[in-house]
């Protein structure tokens, strides 16, 4: 586990290729920023390997330049090449222990643990520097992911001390529950970038924390 996951907090925006062409990736990423993410992720399936590299490269500068770490989807390689900040792991990628080994001690390192704290143990004792939960709600992007119960949160969240990710058709409106329950971040596909304002877009999820953070001041 890194020193830093301390700030993993906050918006946690994730691109999609299908939701912009590829020449405004860096533009809505930064839009994205501007609103108020704090973690950018790289997601892309299905483009040709060159693309990949040069967009991911591209975010890794921009996100280097505003002091927002880059985790790049799934793939430890591309990571490693773009110079981004860490990875996320699902169930049919890399094992945890493979890519601290490739990227490094401080490399962060998130991993998908959809409904399975016994999944979400085995990360944290290959040590993960994160841990993903959901889908919380329909997905338009994955309809087919096993759904999470919000306990889950509650439960991770008194077994182990790593910072708690939700992600799953989560909006500015349904998403109060994932935090009380004890989502660190809340990781947003479409309800960010397939936005026709992304930094507006962006701010309503910061909002959420900013007024959380508000009510805990003494």
């Amino acid at each position: 586990m890194t020193e830093n996951v301390a700030g993993l907090h906050g918006l946690y925006a994730i691109t999609d290729a299908a939701l912009q062409p590829a020449s405004a990736l860096c533009a809505r990423a930064t839009e994205a920023i501007d609103g108020g993410a704090r973690i950018i992720q790289y997601r892309d399936k299905s483009g040709p390997s060159q693309q990949r590299l040069t967009q991911a490269t591209g975010l890794a500068t921009l996100c280097r330049a505003r002091g927002v770490p880059l985790i790049v989807n799934d793939d430890v390689e591309l990571a490693a090449a773009c110079g981004a900040r860490g990875v996320h792991l699902g169930r049919d990628d890399a094992a945890v222990a493979q890519a601290r080994q490739r990227l490094g001690a401080n490399a962060i390192i998130g991993v998908s643990c959809y409904n399975s704290l016994e999944r979400a143990r085995l990360a944290v004792a290959a040590g993960a520097d994160y841990l993903a939960f959901g889908r919380f709600f329909p997905s338009r992007t994955k309809p087919e992911a096993v759904a999470a119960d919000i306990e889950l949160l509650v439960e991770a969240g008194r077994r182990w001390s790593l910072p708690l990710a939700a992600i799953g058709g989560i909006t500015p409106y349904n998403a109060a529950p994932l935090l009380d329950a004890g989502a660190a971040m809340l990781a947003v596909i479409r309800g960010v970038f397939a936005a026709a304002d992304v930094r507006q877009a962006a701010g309503a999820y910061a909002a959420l924390f900013a007024r959380r953070a508000a009510r805990a001041q003494p």
